[in-house]
């Protein structure tokens, strides 16, 4: 029998997938390929089995639409005979009458109206001869055309247990052909994708969808189409076909358990098991009947949800009516004027397998997928594939991406999000930097103003005073009150001098220093309670770098002076140093009372103190902010004052780079 070749009987609507991999997992053959996110559908691979079409709940799948084809025909100048699959019964059951459809077909313009269960009752015949012959071997069914397509590419060295004969649409285009002359044009109508593929024999085929379809293009009213009977040839068992055990109720035979000789089953999930099976030697002497589909009333060319029993009980209800009206003697006498019709076929080998990728290469998937030990293996299938191996080696044939697997996907969105979560952090961080950088400008811009306004009278307070003490006698009330003045305005002059640091007024006298010997002074500079642990964790491999000593040292100094008092009894205190080509760090960390949380944008402002009156002026850190800005750094903090949290302190974040030019 010619096959018609098989080109894109489904295909994929662009942009409508949703990459649920549903079309993976329910493709038998996997014949899919995952490309940026979209299924695409493999034609040289694909069996047109339509499950992805049936499973897609998107729309993202769409069948070779043959309703052209057919118009074409029906408007054409030969006669053209629908040839209607028994399933129909299944398909319209809110029709009252069978003979409804048959008239609602006729008006489509079809000469003749027949049955294709007419071919399904020869070809039984057939199949009881070809059992009865050879009853040693084993036998697969023949009739639906994606088992045969799936020996063909998948399993050819089984091909020979493929029962010879043809399907029953082909049968009764053979009849039509002998009966009504071999210039008459045929057109199947039926539940089946695949036979849109099956044979060149038939001129067009198209799926019950595409007829209603068409019944609704063309305007035909089922309420005012006459009533018309099937034309001959009158068709008998044959109608049960489409269900499940059907072929068998047809040949007269019965699945016996005990002798186990008739094997039925359908359902892709079922029949290529089946298969591996008798291409290992399981099923000898065994005929099987099997069916891609649960049954072709629920093949993808039917209506969606329609229901599996619903269906066979309309099937049978059909058959049993149709069967008490048949004339069994007219019935007998057109199967006879058959008995020496060519009801034959041959399969051919179309190997269509993939080799098997090399194990080194599965091995370096998985990896890159996270499974490097055999409890990795998760085979959820959530990729669409049985196995994690499977869906390796679908990767390697490009068929298939990593990111289809979901705990990697959910794992690299955890990082993802993890990441996420930092770079805010840091990004919140910088913008109070600079929220905080600009305020500090403004302040120092003000102070570098007051600063410099009040030198001059400053200077001349002290130059007078120190004149009047010279002159003035050291015991009387009046030099107590000169020196007074004198103190104060010194005192005055120091708090001027930081706000010019703050402002950055100075400049850095940069000199080369040895960081750790710097640090290490700088501890042996700090008075502490006995209680109060210091320590230095040098963790620097270049201890050098340039900057100004006295500065930088005012700057440890300070910040562990301030981490002593925040320390109340037993403490400790950190000073780490570290480093790299570029920068210098310093970290000055205490697990002191810590910082209020409403005092932390404050801290840096010049005057602003929560220490007693008379004993801080509010330029320390203000002063520190300066010099490390005037060394082209940058100074952060972290501080918790809730135990709840974790343990209480704050730390002192500095950077300055290594080379600091004078």
């Amino acid at each position: 029998m010619p096959h018609a070749q098989i080109e894109k009987l489904v295909s994929t609507v662009p942009n409508r997938c949703r990459v649920c991999y549903s079309c993976v997992r329910e493709c038998p053959v996997k014949a899919i390929k995952i490309v940026n996110g979209q299924a695409e559908i493999l034609t040289s691979r694909c069996i047109g089995c339509g499950s992805c079409f049936i499973v897609c709940s998107q729309g993202a799948k769409a069948i070779l639409n043959t309703k052209p084809g057919a118009l074409s025909l029906l408007r054409g100048e030969h006669e053209v005979i629908a040839c209607v699959a028994p399933s129909f019964a299944a398909e319209f059951t809110e029709l009252d009458d069978y003979r409804r459809f048959v008239g609602m077909v006729r008006a489509l313009g079809f000469s003749k109206v027949v049955e294709v269960s007419f071919g399904a009752d020869l070809v039984a015949r057939e199949y009881a001869k070809v059992y009865h012959e050879n009853v040693d071997k084993t036998w697969i069914s023949s009739d639906c055309p994606a088992i045969v397509y799936y020996v063909e590419h998948y399993m050819p060295e089984i091909k020979d247990s493929l029962v010879p004969v043809v399907s029953p649409m082909v049968a009764t285009i053979r009849v039509l052909k002998n009966k009504y002359g071999t210039d008459v044009k045929t057109i199947f109508i039926g539940p089946c994708i695949a036979k849109k593929g099956e044979s060149t024999e038939v001129d067009e085929v198209i799926t019950f969808r595409e007829l209603r379809e068409l019944f609704a293009s063309e305007k035909i009213d089922p309420d005012v189409v006459e009533l018309t009977e099937f034309d001959p040839p009158y068709a008998g068992k044959g109608s049960l076909f489409p269900v499940s055990r059907g072929m068998l109720n047809t040949i007269g035979g019965e699945e016996d358990l005990m002798s186990n000789n008739m094997i039925v089953s359908s359902g892709k999930k079922v029949f290529i098991d089946i298969l591996k099976e008798i291409g290992e030697g399981v099923f000898k002497g065994k005929n099987l009947e099997l069916l891609c589909c649960n049954g072709c009333i629920m093949g993808p060319g039917m209506s969606p949800d329609g229901k599996l029993y619903a269906r066979r009980n309309a099937v049978s209800s059909y058959v049993n009516d149709k069967l008490e009206k048949l004339d069994n003697e007219e019935f007998e006498q057109e199967m006879k004027s058959f008995e020496q019709m060519d009801l034959s076929q041959s399969f051919r080998n179309l190997d269509r397998r993939l080799n098997k990728p090399g194990s080194s290469k599965v091995i370096e998937i998985l990896q890159a997928m996270g499974k490097h030990e055999s409890g990795d293996l998760l085979n959820c299938g959530a990729c669409g594939y049985d196995t994690c191996v499977d869906h390796a080696e679908a990767i390697i044939h490009g068929f298939a991406e990593i990111e289809m697997c979901l705990p990697y996907s959910i794992e690299k969105l955890h990082q993802s999000i993890g990441q996420l979560n930092i770079a805010n952090e840091k990004l919140s961080d910088a913008r109070q930097a600079l929220i905080q950088s600009e305020k500090l400008a403004n302040m120092g811009q003000l102070s570098a103003g007051i600063a410099h306004e009040l030198n001059n009278p400053l200077g001349v307070i002290t130059m007078y005073s120190n004149l009047l003490m010279e002159e003035t006698n050291t015991e009387s009330q009046n030099y107590k009150d000169l020196k007074l003045i004198v103190d104060q305005a010194e005192r005055c002059k120091k708090i001027v001098g930081g706000l010019l640091n703050f402002a950055r007024k100075n400049q850095v006298k940069a000199v080369h220093v040895n960081l750790t010997d710097f640090c290490r002074e700088s501890i042996d500079s700090i008075i502490r309670p006995d209680d109060v642990n210091l320590v230095f964790n040098p963790e620097i491999n270049d201890p050098i770098a340039s900057f100004d000593r006295d500065q930088m040292m005012q700057v440890l100094t300070n910040l562990m002076k301030n981490s002593v008092e925040a320390i109340s009894g037993t403490g400790e205190i950190n000073l780490i140093l570290n480093g790299d080509e570029h920068n210098v760090y310093f970290i000055v960390k205490d697990n002191g009372c810590g910082i209020p949380t409403e005092n932390m944008e404050k801290i840096f402002m010049p005057f602003f103190t929560t220490k007693e009156l008379g004993k801080g002026t509010g330029l320390g850190l203000p002063l520190i902010y300066g010099i490390v800005k005037m060394h082209k750094g940058d100074i952060t903090v972290k501080s918790n004052t809730d135990p709840q949290k974790g343990e209480t302190g704050t730390s002192f974040h500095i950077r300055i780079p290594r080379m600091n030019s004078n």
